[in-house]
């Protein structure tokens, strides 16, 4: 998790996207959904990818 959260991307609030493939396995859905509620981030999964916005600003859905 430390990995993710801290590339280039992630610091400076940008969106990073990952393989939900991946969360599980390295992290756990659980411990990774955790981190999110923790750093106040949000995401949104999506044809087994999870779209995460490193930062704290409000998501709105466009249809």
């Amino acid at each position: 998790m430390m990995h993710l959260f801290s590339s280039k991307a992630a610091q400076n609030g940008a969106v990073i996207r990952r393989k939900l493939h991946d969360i599980d396995r390295y992290v756990g859905r659980a411990a990774f959904e955790a981190e999110l509620k923790r750093r106040g981030y949000h995401a949104v999964e999506n044809a087994g990818q999870m779209v995460i916005f490193c930062n704290q600003e409000v998501v709105r859905q466009i249809t």
